[in-house]
């Protein structure tokens, strides 16, 4: 990936998983007890902590429960478990502003009126967070959102009115409205007779500002995304936090809007044991595992494992982000169309000898199996990371044009010094590297044209390990392949993971000495990127550990050999991925609006603030 769209991947430090409803609202009513005991003068502590649970928590509940109500009955997509969370990051912001105001107060000549002003505006406050954060997530027009942000200052303003007397000042009478509506006897001493009915309505009037400021607001970050690539960045911003949060999968609709129809190949080199019995498969879909998690292709690997009869072996193939796939349900279209080429392949039971040979940086390790090889690349030592769609499409072409029908290129995908710095190793068409790849491929391809072939056989081991995402391993955990042909052995590990830690391949390759040849790869993966943005083989594993596990499978895999038949064949699927540049656009526009957005939010917070405070000094004064 380029350096920008590392900056997008790194996005998803800022998510955290959404906490259940129910332990939000017990962090709100404990926090609201709390603050009773703190606020509220009472003899008795526990008639303090009741009292805040009354003004401070029963907001927070109605929220919870009549938020969620609301939204989906105007067809949002509000949770439980968002509503309670935002409930309660609202009662944080009116307790914070009371404790401020309250702190002032002491060490001011202030009256106990600024507290309430404070309280007022903070009730403001939390209507435009809610407006704002509602119309993010749940994409609704402006007026089913304010009705539904409404309701926690609603409600903590209705619980003022009523136990403050307000209802007095309006002169009314009759007993039971009274009874409902002017309660002030039972209330906290300092909250009596503390706030008047024209206060609400200048409540009333900073909130219908601030639809306008959140409005404006939107519209502000909205426009580029609209201009350039067709959506709302609120539709990214819904699916983002939706998957992060939750595991939804919003995003992929968002990725359907902006992908593009492909064709890619999809190439699968098959063994099988004389008895017609699948041994082994290496299955290389030209598209790239992501972007994240199990969104779009994210866990290609686990699903091309599933549907493969042997111990399959899907590796990196030579695509980057624009060939994501929008959608998970595109993996079904990768699996179906490798079914039509196995209905296609042709065994044979010879192969060569192991080759290698180096260009440049790229280092090229293959077998021909007939007409067709495999070749694994690898541009370790130096620091790589996806290679291009075309060069690969090129690199392929080489290979074809030296005598052989078909190859399959691996992207080892195995040396990468994480997201740091303006270039990540990405090989882009024209670059020397590009050349190293397609000049390797072409002379890798010559000599495997011109070798001997031998009897071939096969051994293979698998183990899943210890490790999960947090290590940097996916479900597959590591997976062995060793080809003998002339009593040459030539090894080929896989780890489900996304690239490695600089060195740790050639260390690997120099410490495991059961073949003649090894090459390490990575599948990938991106289920191990919801944990960490690099997360890569080695970041969290020693390094003896790894190589431990891959000597040990070697060991097994030789020990495994048997002889088997070999073939391949390629078919091309079409499928709808991100779109040449789509992904480096997103990815700009993703990171302008975080490094913007805060200081716009801060701006937007300060100028709201600042507006409401004037509207009650202008009031007061006149």
């Amino acid at each position: 990936m380029t350096a920008t769209q590392g900056d997008l991947a790194g996005l998803s430090r800022l998510i955290f998983r959404v906490p259940d409803w129910y332990a939000s609202l017990a962090v709100a009513l404990s926090v609201a007890a709390l603050t009773g005991m703190l606020v509220f003068d009472s003899t008795f502590f526990l008639q303090a902590a009741w009292e805040g649970l009354f003004f401070l928590g029963i907001p927070t509940v109605v929220a919870t429960l009549l938020s969620t109500t609301l939204d989906r009955r105007f067809g949002g997509r509000l949770t439980r478990d968002r509503s309670a969370l935002l409930a309660l990051v609202c009662e944080f912001i009116i307790i914070g502003v009371l404790l401020v105001a309250g702190a002032v107060t002491l060490v001011s000549r202030f009256a106990q009126q600024f507290v309430f002003d404070a309280l007022l505006i903070a009730f403001a406050a939390v209507f435009a967070f809610r407006l704002l954060i509602l119309m993010a997530v749940s994409r609704l027009p402006t007026p089913q959102s304010v009705v539904t942000a409404s309701v926690q200052t609603v409600a903590a303003a209705v619980i003022l009115f009523i136990y403050s007397g307000a209802l007095y000042s309006l002169q009314v009478d009759g007993p039971f409205l009274q009874l409902l509506f002017a309660r002030p006897e039972v209330a906290p001493e300092a909250l009596q007779y503390s706030v008047y009915p024209f206060d609400f309505l200048l409540l009333a009037l900073i909130c219908n500002i601030h639809i306008g400021a959140v409005y404006f607001f939107l519209r502000v970050i909205d426009e580029p995304w609209q201009r350039s690539l067709g959506v709302s960045v609120l539709d990214f911003i819904q699916g983002f936090i939706g998957h992060l949060g939750e595991g939804s999968s919003d995003l992929e609709e968002f990725f359907e809007e902006i992908g593009e129809e492909a064709l890619v190949p999809v190439t699968v080199l098959s063994f099988r044991r004389p008895n017609g019995a699948e041994k082994a498969a290496f299955v290389l879909p030209m598209i790239h595992p992501g972007p994240m998690g199990d969104i779009g292709g994210g866990n290609l690997p686990i699903r091309v494992a599933e549907e493969t009869e042997g111990l399959a072996f899907p590796a990196h193939a030579t695509a980057g982000h624009d060939f994501n796939l929008v959608t998970s349900g595109e993996v079904e279209t990768i699996c179906e169309t490798a079914t039509r080429a196995y209905e296609r392949i042709e065994y044979g039971d010879t192969a060569t000898e192991g080759a290698r040979v180096e260009e440049g940086d790229a280092t090229l390790t293959g077998h021909a199996f007939g007409d067709s090889a495999l070749a694994v690349n690898t541009f370790s030592p130096t620091f790589a990371d996806d290679v291009e769609y075309a060069v690969g499409l090129s690199a392929v072409a080489e290979g074809r044009s030296d005598g052989l029908d078909d190859v399959l290129l691996v992207d080892a995908h195995n040396c990468n010094d994480g997201l740091e710095g303006e270039d990540l190793g990405h090989i882009v068409p024209g670059s020397r590297r590009s050349f190293d790849l397609i000049h390797g491929t072409g002379q890798l391809a010559e000599r495997l044209a011109n070798m001997e072939q031998h009897p071939l056989a096969l051994g293979t081991a698998w183990e899943k390990t210890d490790w999960g995402p947090e290590d940097g391993v996916g479900p597959l955990g590591v997976r062995v392949a060793v080809v003998d042909a002339g009593g040459h052995r030539t090894g080929y590990a896989l780890v489900d993971g996304n690239n490695m830690e600089p060195g740790l391949r050639d260390h690997i390759v120099a410490q495991v000495d059961a073949v003649d040849c090894l090459e390490v790869m990575t599948s990938d993966t991106h289920v191990v990127n919801t944990v960490d943005a690099e997360n890569q083989v080695g970041q969290a594993i020693p390094d003896e550990d790894l190589v431990a596990v891959v000597q040990d499978l070697v060991d097994r895999a030789v020990a495994d050999l048997e002889p088997v038949e070999a073939g391949m064949a390629s078919e091309r699927a079409e499928v709808t991925v991100f779109g040449n540049d789509r992904t480096e656009t997103l990815a700009s526009h993703a990171n302008a609006m975080v490094s913007m957005g805060f200081s716009m939010a801060a701006v937007f917070v300060l100028a709201i603030v600042s507006v409401s405070v004037l509207v009650f000094l202008l009031v007061n004064l006149a």
